[in-house]
């Protein structure tokens, strides 16, 4: 029991220091890390060395997929790709279907690039669609936004997925094809909870001028030729990683292609090709200017990479202690375990706003115990990420700086945008955990 409160003050060290004094997860899951490992009776020269174990060994995985995924990222927005991407798929949706063909925007565009930063750049576009069909901003926001938020927390190269993995040592392979067949309901019931929202004319569209909007609809028009080479640097990577997927599952071939194969599929090195095709999509532009976009996207991926480590200094701390030995749970019964992995996200998530540091936290935190849960084997680890990931998007409100980005984007206020978005996510949440509990027995 004093173990279990040890870990319980840990984790609220973390929840407070972030959301009460403002500090840095990195900082705070460090100093919770130290804070456990003194309590547990670790030596200090053994502490130091598990946390710088665990930190290294957690970024040895995934640090450089984070850098090369920023890169990506930065060179879509930079280079109109995003803009691109959006053109192309309301050109396949068309007005009537535009709702559904932002919230599909938001699930793609989120792999390789942050939600947060994705729904800034693309805000313009609900804008204009509003203007132009009638239908509320709240419909088009809410659409694109949970499409954005159901890519963030089950997909890599995303930051949260990317760690769990890496934690809970799940292939990336496994991760980003089941990853898929849950964020996909959860993505659209965010679009059909948006849809109650369509006719509701209670938020003024005034602050945006006819000019503006046309301006943009125009400019999104013009860029239909073209268009679908943006996509290459999302869609290679993800080709190249569920190829050598394939290939690594065919028991005893041992050819060439398939060497090739599993070598590009490497996340390391498809993720190295989406940076390259990034580059040749943008061979007009100056070399300084690009030069300038790359240092962009490692100050971005930098920030990410320390709190990716710092989760995993904490795991190994918490590794380090035989929680299974002090927490006896039925093993015959994986989805109550499934179920604890959910909640437990979802109560970080809730009590300090970030999904990626509700990932982080509880990936740790459950390590030790996945035996317990009965779902230590490949198919319970991987499926204890996607709980995890269906908790840490239960619920986003006035904590999480997504919320805030989506609501002052879309001129909503408080009220609004908890009745809106915070409700889709709670509903998104539900609807993933369903999710992943059926399709765990449908594979058990």
């Amino acid at each position: 029991m004093i173990s279990l409160l040890i870990i319980c003050i840990a984790v609220l060290l973390i929840i407070l220091g972030t959301l009460k004094f403002k500090m840095d997860p990195f900082l705070m899951l460090l100093l919770a890390a130290i804070f456990s490992g003194l309590c547990f009776g670790i030596s200090p020269s053994d502490l130091v060395g598990l946390i710088t174990t665990g930190f290294g060994q957690t970024l040895s995985s995934i640090g450089i997929v984070i850098v090369f995924g920023a890169v990506i990222g930065v060179f879509l927005e930079k280079s109109n790709g995003l803009v691109h991407i959006v053109s192309a798929i309301l050109k396949v949706f068309g007005n009537k279907n535009s709702g559904l063909a932002l919230n599909v925007t938001g699930f793609i565009t989120a792999i390789p690039v942050f939600c947060d930063a994705a729904f800034v750049i693309l805000s313009a576009i609900p804008k204009a669609l509003s203007k132009r069909t009638g239908f509320h901003i709240i419909f088009y926001g809410v659409s694109l936004a949970t499409g954005l938020y159901a890519a963030h927390v089950f997909i890599p190269p995303t930051p949260g997925p990317l760690a769990a993995a890496a934690i809970l040592n799940v292939p990336l392979s496994d991760l980003l094809k089941y990853g898929f067949l849950v964020a996909i309901p959860v993505s659209f019931v965010g679009f059909v909870f948006a849809s109650f929202f369509k006719s509701n004319t209670a938020v003024s569209q005034d602050n945006i001028s006819v000019s503006e909007v046309e301006s943009l609809i125009a400019a999104n028009d013009q860029v239909l030729k073209n268009t679908w080479s943006s996509f290459l640097p999302i869609l290679v990577p993800i080709v190249l990683i569920g190829v050598a997927s394939f290939f690594k599952i065919k028991e005893g071939n041992t050819s060439v292609l398939s060497d090739v194969f599993i070598f590009l599929g490497n996340p390391i090195m498809a993720t190295l090709i989406g940076v390259f095709i990034s580059y040749l999509l943008s061979w007009s532009t100056p070399k300084e200017q690009k030069a300038s976009w790359v240092g962009e996207a490692l100050k971005q991926a930098g920030v990410i990479i320390l709190i990716t480590g710092a989760g995993g200094s904490f795991g190994a701390v918490l590794k380090s202690l035989d929680l299974s030995t002090i927490i006896h749970l039925d093993s015959e019964n994986p989805y109550f375990g499934l179920l604890l992995c959910f909640l437990f996200a979802a109560l970080i998530k809730s009590a300090q706003g970030s999904s990626t540091v509700a990932i982080l936290t509880t990936s740790s935190f459950v390590l030790p115990l996945l035996n317990s849960f009965g779902i230590d084997d490949s198919l319970g680890r991987l499926f204890a990420v996607l709980a995890i990931g269906s908790g840490a998007m239960t619920l986003s409100h006035v904590n999480d700086s997504y919320f805030w980005v989506v609501i002052k984007s879309l001129g909503l206020n408080v009220k609004q945008g908890l009745a809106s978005f915070s409700i889709a996510t709670f509903f998104q949440g539900i609807t993933g955990i369903s999710t992943v509990l059926m399709l765990y027995a449908l594979l058990r």
